[in-house]
């Protein structure tokens, strides 16, 4: 369990990224345009205010609203997501940042004072809340075409070779999710089972932008036979011929969108922005498929079910989720997240899509935030390995990532199988 020391240094560092995100963008830009998949970033530092203040000042002491009459504007579950956008719903920049940096002085203060296990708890759950904020404010960038965030560089290094080849992952049991040793995690993770799984190959690395490249350029897009119904369906309503952020500049010649610049395709780097139809697509165009959420987890984690590919200790050196991290980490660095059973870039690249509906483990209950889980089960896909714009206090082998599989708004790309 963190201790006081733990949860309030990476209090001050989520508290020092969310402001990094609004100050560098002036009204207009803060003012962003409507998308489905992103919240304007004033309305994400206030909602972020509001979990701090609902799920920990008020359960474990004063229950007087510090903003009165705004409940229903910061709770997400109240209010719709196209009145986030509404003039006059939403207060201004300043006013929210006032709010936020009350309660933030409060949970602070908490934590200064000395805390117990379920204020830690509480706490903890905060911060994990407000990072996964800070990823959509990041993607949000990606949306509408905003500069990268101060911390990150917008130049796309040379590709390099391409680690090609399958792993074999040794059939037995495998440690999935998380058990109750006091570490922290969500609901979705526990009670993690032991499974035994059947021998399997995975892929090295994520598909990279030259092989799915090649998939585009096989007319992959007009061959309804690689698709599933469904996927069918999205291809006829969004006419896709290649990648989110994608264009063709010449006859052979491709560039990718990297927030609000264009540069030429960087052909190594793994894929990013497809969406699970687009994935399994070019599985079947390749002969391959996707793995499953327990394969992934069991070659990204072991039989020993080790926290990270590398064990069970976090290394800043492998995932540095702050300055540069979300440079080296979006273009496919082949060295992060290497396990000793050969697989890389299973930490801090891409969410990875799999075959694997989002459903609990059986034993699951219900944690302290009900809506954190179970309004994806069934209808969504498990992604997994956390992204260039995951937080470090996030990423860990069994965390899950829940996603419809049409969005490729978000960080995601695959690996495949053989079959």
């Amino acid at each position: 369990m963190d201790t006081e020391t733990d949860l309030l240094r990476e209090l001050n560092e989520t508290d020092r990224r969310i402001r990094e995100l609004l100050t560098d963008l002036d009204e207009q830009q803060l003012n962003v345009p409507y998308e489905g998949g992103i919240n304007p970033p004033v309305w994400e530092l206030g909602h972020a205010a509001f979990f701090y203040e609902f799920f920990l000042l008020r359960e474990l002491g004063d229950a007087t609203p510090r903003m009165p009459g705004y409940d229903e504007i910061w709770d997400s579950f109240q209010i719709a997501h196209k009145q986030r956008w509404q003039s006059g719903v939403v207060p201004d920049k300043q006013t929210t940042l006032d709010y936020y940096a009350r309660v933030l002085d409060e949970v602070r203060g908490r934590l200064e004072a000395g805390a117990d296990e379920r204020e830690r708890y509480l706490c903890k759950y905060g911060i994990g809340h407000q990072n996964m904020h800070l990823e959509s404010m990041v993607w949000c960038r990606q949306t509408v075409g905003y500069p990268a965030p101060p911390s990150a560089t917008t130049e796309m290094p040379p590709s390099g070779t391409a680690v090609e080849g399958d792993v074999t992952i040794a059939g037995g049991r495998y440690q999935l999710g998380m058990i109750d040793d006091g570490r922290f995690s969500f609901d979705n993770e526990r009670p993690g089972p032991v499974m035994h799984l059947e021998s399997f190959r995975i892929a090295k690395t994520l598909v990279s932008n030259r092989e799915f490249l090649r998939f585009v350029e096989d007319g992959g897009y007009d061959d309804d036979s690689l698709w599933s119904f469904r996927g069918r369906a999205w291809l006829v309503e969004k006419r896709a011929q290649h990648p989110l952020y994608w264009r063709r500049t010449g006859d052979d010649d491709w560039e990718a969108r990297r927030f609000d610049q264009w540069q030429a395709l960087s052909l190594d780097a793994p894929v990013l922005h497809v969406n699970c139809w687009e994935a399994e697509a070019y599985c079947n165009w390749a002969g391959r498929r996707l793995p499953t959420e327990h394969e992934w987890e069991a070659a990204a984690r072991g039989a020993e079910g080790r926290m990270f590919p590398w064990g069970d200790a976090m290394d800043a050196a492998r995932v540095d989720m702050d300055a540069g991290h979300l440079a080296r980490a979006s273009v496919g660095s082949i060295i992060d997240g290497a396990t000793p059973e050969g697989c890389l870039q299973m930490i801090g690249t891409a969410w990875e899509w799999t075959s694997s509906q989002f459903l609990p483990y059986d034993g699951f209950a219900v944690d302290m935030y009900p809506f954190m889980s179970t309004l994806q089960f069934g209808d969504h896909r498990v992604t997994k390995g956390g992204s260039c714009a995951t937080s470090s206090c996030l990423i860990r082998g069994s965390y899950r990532q829940a996603y419809l599989p049409d969005r490729r708004d978000a960080f995601c790309g695959f690996r495949t199988c053989a079959r």
